[in-house]
């Protein structure tokens, strides 16, 4: 499985998840197959999204696209997001 770690500063979290949730369509449509969200306890402006991929290929095309830049921008998210790609290899169980 493929994820894409976002990790980006917001203007407002009930903002910034309406849009989030709108384009929650879109994100499906090019393969994803859910989101996590995380915040910062000790900032809550900076969150951490990890969304899971059909494949890479999947991941960094919407990654890249056009309209995440917009939804970005509506949803007031302050700069550019820092992105991981990650692959899973090993779950451990306890």
């Amino acid at each position: 499985m493929t994820y894409i770690l976002a990790i980006q500063k917001i203007e407002d979290y009930d903002k910034w998840k309406k849009v989030f949730d709108e384009h929650g369509n879109v994100r499906k449509a090019k393969g994803s197959k859910g989101a996590v969200i995380y915040r910062n306890s000790n900032d809550p402006k900076q969150l951490m999204i990890i969304t899971e991929w059909e494949d890479m290929d999947s991941a960094k095309n919407f990654a890249l696209a056009e309209d995440l830049k917009i939804a970005m921008k509506k949803a007031g998210v302050i700069g550019l997001p820092e992105l991981y790609y990650l692959e899973k290899i090993e779950k451990t169980e306890y």
